[in-house]
């Protein structure tokens, strides 16, 4: 599985990183043809409370799953995209065993 980490406008803390990193992998555990995961991290209008945006694309064989939050931390951002993927990928795995 490869993760690729986008930060914009801003450079993101290898601590930060080594987070999503760990947190992404996770999902291997609920789904484990996992091709390709970008995360989007984004800092929406600054000076704001709820201003941490991330956006989780998971590609899976046939389809591409996508999430986005917005919180006040990046690793809440995080947590509450990698939860709501995990959901994602139990009802595509639940699908495709019905074919």
């Amino acid at each position: 599985m490869e993760i690729k980490i986008q930060s914009i406008h801003f450079d993101a803390t290898e601590q930060l990183e080594a987070f999503i990193q760990k947190k992404v992998a996770k999902l291997e555990k609920s789904y484990e043809d996992i091709q390709k995961v970008e995360v989007q991290l984004k800092v929406v209008k600054p000076a704001t409370a709820q201003n941490k945006e991330a956006s989780l694309l998971v590609a899976i064989p046939g389809t591409t799953l996508h999430v986005e939050k917005v919180s006040d931390t990046f690793e809440e951002s995080i947590d509450l995209c990698v939860d709501s993927m995990r959901v994602q990928l139990q009802k595509n795995k639940e699908k495709s065993r019905n074919y």
